[in-house]
């Protein structure tokens, strides 16, 4: 028996209805003096306005309805019971176990996953305050000055964000450094800034077999041992590991007590508050790191608790189901109006799109409608000077999340500062309210139609439609509070859709090819394809013809870069 999709279901049909209307912006605020207190609400910290959605009652009810006929409340609370929701992999996603408090107990298949969290915790603790306090010494007795987190993907993006974001919160002198680029780019230009006596290195890979991950801590490895002291002294001080697969950890030569563990129900883009957050505790201390776990722990339980219509996770992601499954709006952009956010939209990217970015159901079905949009964004006021014009004046729809803080700068701060901070916050609001109501944003007198070819130019047609989210500051709650809040929108969109947000198959196949591909590249000799005759691509041991002749032109023109690589692949 075929297993319904959500678009048979009533509700879906009523919003598909709804969606046919020619929605304005201009003319709901219009009709609805009271429409912006209607449409907005606080939770956790954060003020919510999405009044600027092409929505209203009818539609909100109607997705709220939705919601429940997906039996949305039921999933929330198989996801916070530690149930297999990632059912591709037959896994729980238990992120928000990562940050339950102490006291919890949660077991799951027999064990208790809140005292299995916290022991990882303890031991990074331990870890910290060694490295803080200067008695974790590397090999020349000297202690430890910049730390660099080797990672790709969640064991990067996150900690890169999270370290960002809270830097002025920072009471360390050890410097925190992210490589992630797989051709080595960044390392080799950082190892020329630092000194190997006293750099540490984390190596953050789930599977501990990440290629991009395993090939830098490589070159660190390399970079050290030249120093001529003793292997087994090098790597016992200056590498520590987190990872699920710790047998892998210590047969690369890191010593147990310098390995940290995670678990299989830890997707990697949500492995921020796992060891995987160590590079930031190192920087803002544990405290902090602990208060930045507790804010989101605070979202979760808002999640769980409050009523749909209240509640932001649901209605920001049941907004983000209405714009590209109803409205067809296949385009997001994030524009965090706080420099220290700048890599909040990079981190949302990978959240969002790797794990809504599906075409098959739970049980396996093709879908034939919208699901997760193209997302991307940029810090508000460098988004301004790149690509808002498109936003005004393109021929896309796009959806918006503008992010600003309403505190800023304390009172010992300059002057020149708070005016700064005032000027930054005037351009978001701005910016969304041109975005809304287009050339009726400007004074009275100035909204006419177009009358000369100049003024087509210059017309803003608004009607793009945009959420608003203010922070009463950025603290390391808030800052935990925020990304929880964007991590369960995701589930409620996944619910909608039933697709499941927790496991990237499409990630893998290029993994796979990219492994085939250099085994070609690093054959000696290589052997060409037959003249004038197109490869196959069902014959293992051919490439098609594109590859075959940009793995050609490479053998002519890369003699040296050739060599090495075989040398490396006979080592």
């Amino acid at each position: 028996m075929s297993i319904s999709l959500p678009n048979q279901l009533s509700q879906w049909k009523n919003l598909q209805r709804l969606s046919q209307r020619q929605w304005s912006l201009t003319q709901l605020f219009a009709e609805d003096s009271q429409r912006a207190k209607r449409f907005s609400f606080s939770a956790q910290g954060i003020y919510f306005d999405y009044s600027k959605q092409c929505i209203d009652e009818a539609v909100k009810s109607e997705l709220i309805e939705l919601a429940n006929a997906c039996q949305l409340k039921d999933k929330i609370a198989a996801l916070y019971r530690g149930d297999k929701v990632n059912s591709s992999e037959q896994r729980a996603a238990l992120h928000t176990a990562l940050r339950l408090p102490k006291s919890e107990r949660l077991l799951v298949d027999g064990q208790d996953v809140v005292a299995e969290v916290h022991a990882s915790l303890e031991k990074a603790e331990n870890i910290v305050e060694r490295l803080r306090n200067g008695v974790w010494r590397g090999y020349s007795g000297k202690a430890i000055t910049d730390v660099v987190n080797i990672g790709v993907g969640g064991s990067d993006l996150g900690p890169l964000m999270a370290t960002t974001a809270l830097d002025e919160w920072a009471d360390s002198h050890i410097k925190v450094h992210f490589v992630s680029n797989m051709d080595g780019t960044q390392l080799s230009h950082l190892l020329e800034h630092l000194i190997p006596a006293t750099t540490l290195f984390i190596i953050s890979s789930k599977s501990f077999s990440t290629i991009d991950t395993l090939s830098n801590a490589q070159t660190a490895r390399a970079w050290l041992m030249s120093t001529g002291a003793k292997p087994a002294n090098l790597l016992r001080r200056h590498f520590i590991a987190i990872s699920a697969n710790l047998d892998k950890v210590s047969a690369w030569g890191i010593v147990p007590q310098h390995q940290l563990k995670l678990w299989d129900w830890v997707g990697g883009r949500f492995s921020m508050w796992s060891a995987i957050g160590l590079a930031v505790a190192i920087r803002i201390g544990m405290p902090r790191y602990y208060a930045m776990l507790a804010g989101a722990h605070a979202m979760d339980a808002h999640f769980k608790n409050a009523q749909f219509g209240a509640n932001l996770p649901v209605m920001l992601g049941l907004i983000g189901v209405w714009n590209s499954t109803f409205l067809g709006i296949n385009a997001h952009t994030v524009l965090p109006y706080d420099g220290r956010l700048k890599y909040l939209p990079s981190y949302l990217t990978q959240l969002e799109m790797e794990s809504n970015g599906k075409s098959v159901t739970h049980s396996g079905q093709p879908i034939p409608y919208a699901t997760c949009p193209i997302l991307w964004g940029e810090v508000g006021s460098n988004a301004q000077h790149a690509f808002y014009q498109l936003l005004h004046q393109g021929t896309q729809k796009v959806s918006c999340d503008f992010i600003a803080c309403v505190n800023y700068y304390e009172a010992a701060d300059t002057r020149e500062l708070k005016h700064q901070h005032a000027l930054s916050l005037a351009n978001c609001l701005a910016q969304s309210r041109v975005l809304a109501f287009g050339n009726h944003a400007l004074p009275l007198a100035a909204q006419n139609q177009p009358k000369s070819l100049l003024d087509k130019f210059k017309h803003y047609r608004g009607n793009q439609p945009s959420t608003t989210l203010l922070l009463d500051e950025l603290t390391p709650e808030s800052f935990g509070a925020l990304i929880a809040l964007y991590e369960h929108k995701v589930f409620v969109m996944a619910s909608i859709w039933d697709v499941n947000p927790f496991d990237q198959w499409g990630v893998e196949m290029g993994k796979q090819v990219a492994n085939d591909v250099f085994a070609h590249l690093c054959s000696t000799p290589r052997q060409p394809a037959d003249a004038g005759i197109e490869p196959s691509l069902q014959d293992d041991n051919r490439l098609d013809g594109s590859t075959e002749a940009l793995l050609q032109h490479i053998d002519t023109n890369a003699a040296s870069t050739n060599n090495s690589l075989n040398n490396n692949a006979n080592a």
